[in-house]
């Protein structure tokens, strides 16, 4: 009992490592890792917990098989009498319905047993066409005590919800009462099914219906070599012939179902072989999640990937907008236009590119006329850049956003999860946010007055403070904010192509009033802490995205936890 207990507390950590959505989005094949994943837990919460609470239970047998087989009919004459609906119409089994002796109705009400369908018990509601999501349970005084048949759905059924229940009660069971028929006994189906047993070591035995009596004995040795080919050699095989029944409700004669009525009832009677049943397919369940709790382990890493790849999509969508940027800077094309024709007002002047080839000291001297003359222009030039700049943000982070945008849905996981983010958000994230021109706009203005800070430190070194106090500051910090669109980085001054010589004329009033090592530091320290700002506001951005993968789907360490909460298991797992 103490190393069932250990067993069973390994199963609970286990058990609640798989209580989280695991796959929320279309990653490789979600469906098929939900259904495995759905699979572990049906089969821990139906069959290896509740079994483990209560070995000495009685023994579940779930009657499954193909569409038409002759199920209800077979549960129904085991029974002896009508507790499940046969019929020609299609799915007939819509709920599925557990007999039992009246000793045992206690244990299969319990929520211990398949504890996700709610109990129906008794009468027509246990006719197999109870509402879905129920299980009928039927009292039958024929059937021995420790004994229950559980009718289920068709395995290849038309309704997906039935074929997925279907598969989740065969999990759940002790023994499997396997039904086919002579005409479909080879169908790919039916054998797929058979093989999962085998892989999980389930207790089995197939009944074959409906074989007309001169092909008995050749289909049952086609029968039996398939399941020695399959690996299912040595399963108990019971043939019933096939009859004309005076309806569809009609039960099979006693006599033909006697060699499975009795074959049951050994199994409940003989303690030792009702033991080796539950013995044999709780092990095997319990050996099956050595390697299906690893593969899903692998499915998990397989679903953080793709969901770590959208984050990064979207990372590198909005690196890229930074690079522009920098390019924007760079290229000279923010002084050109506006920002040209403030500058050509600030200087008062259109020839004083032939007069800086001369004399810079002139130049310096008419300029500092044309500032304390004219205020107003330094402001504007001021106001000219600041626009520049915000509109060079907000196209690189327009562009950034569609890039991102497209890049998502041209992935099944991305297209998934802007479909799931709804047309509210999803239609707003291939533009830049509502609120980022202002935001920008703030940017730069703290980044201009930065700039300023930067010459007011700069220039109150006592060898340069009457030179810049002869310029002014704002005019001074106008010219740094020039060179920082027109310059390698401040590093040697070579002039980029800028319209009207800009780039030079500011470079060079800037040198006679600094020096020319000052000038780089000064105009590097603007670029980055602009560079900076702008990353921020690009960052911020790049959080609409990011946003919508942040928490989604497992934790970084489910993964190793599956794995190390099924090697615990397997520790532990020996009955």
């Amino acid at each position: 009992m103490a190393g069932n207990d250990r067993l069973r507390a390994a199963l609970e950590s286990l058990r609640r490592h798989l209580d989280q959505d695991l796959f929320p989005l279309e990653i490789g094949d979600a469906a098929a890792d939900r259904r495995v994943l759905g699979e572990l837990r049906g089969q821990l919460d139906d069959y290896l917990l509740p079994r483990l609470s209560a070995i000495d239970a009685p023994l579940l047998a779930v009657v499954g098989g193909s569409t038409g087989a002759g199920k209800s009919t077979l549960v129904n004459s085991l029974a002896g009498v009508i507790v499940t609906e046969p019929g020609v119409l299609r799915p007939t089994t819509l709920a599925p319905t557990l007999v039992c002796s009246p000793a045992d109705v206690a244990w299969f009400t319990s929520a211990t047993v398949l504890p996700g369908l709610a109990r129906v018990t008794g009468g027509a509601a246990c006719a197999g066409r109870g509402e879905p999501g129920t299980l009928g349970i039927a009292p039958v005084e024929a059937l021995p005590p420790g004994l229950a048949l559980l009718d289920a759905p068709d395995i290849d059924s038309v309704v997906t919800a039935n074929r997925e229940l279907a598969a989740q009660l065969l999990a759940a069971a002790d023994l499997w009462l396997f039904v086919t028929t002579a005409a479909r006994y080879a169908d790919e189906v039916p054998w797929s099914f058979l093989r999962l047993a085998r892989e999980r070591s389930t207790a089995l035995a197939v009944i074959l219906q409906r074989v007309p009596a001169e092909a008995r004995e050749p289909v049952a040795a086609d029968l039996t070599r398939l399941l020695h080919e399959n690996g299912l050699g040595g399963t108990p095989l019971f043939a019933v012939p096939e009859l004309e029944l005076p309806s569809e409700r009609a039960r099979l004669p006693a006599h033909v179902v006697q060699p499975i009525a009795t074959w049951l009832a050994d199994l409940t009677v003989d303690a030792k072989a009702r033991a080796e049943v539950v013995r044999r397919t709780l092990t095997g369940a319990l050996d099956s999640l050595g390697t299906r709790v690893p593969d899903l382990a692998d499915r998990v890493e397989r679903q953080r990937a793709g969901i770590a790849e959208l984050r990064d999509i979207a990372g590198r969508a909005y690196d890229v907008a930074m690079s522009a940027f920098d390019e924007g800077m760079r290229d000279g094309r923010l002084l050109r236009g506006e920002v040209l024709a403030r500058w050509q007002d600030f200087v008062g002047t259109g020839d004083l590119m032939r007069a800086l080839e001369s004399r810079i000291g002139w130049l310096r001297d008419r300029l500092v006329a044309a500032f304390r003359g004219r205020p107003a222009p330094d402001r504007e030039l001021r106001i000219a850049l600041e626009s520049g700049v915000e509109s060079l943000i907000r196209a690189t982070a327009d562009a950034a956003a569609e890039r991102a945008v497209e890049a998502w849905l041209a992935l099944p996981a991305g297209r998934d999860l802007l479909e799931k983010s709804g047309v509210a958000v999803s239609g707003r994230l291939g533009r830049a946010s509502a609120d980022l021109p202002g935001r920008a706009g703030a940017a730069v203005r703290a980044w201009q007055g930065h700039v300023l800070d930067l010459v007011r430190s700069e220039g109150a070194d006592r060898r340069t403070l009457a030179r810049a106090a002869s310029f002014g500051v704002n005019s001074l910090g106008v010219l740094i904010m020039l060179a920082v669109f027109s310059t390698t980085g401040g590093i040697t001054g070579i002039e980029l192509g800028i319209a009207g010589g800009t780039g030079v004329l500011s470079q060079k009033l800037l040198e006679a009033v600094f020096g020319d090592q000052a000038v780089r530091t000064l105009t590097q320290e603007a670029r980055e802490d602009l560079r900076r700002r702008v990353r921020a506001l690009l960052d911020e951005e790049r959080a609409r995205f990011t946003s919508l993968v942040e928490g989604l789907g497992p934790a970084p360490e489910t993964a190793a936890r599956l794995r190390e909460a099924a090697k615990v298991v397997q520790e532990r797992g020996h009955l």
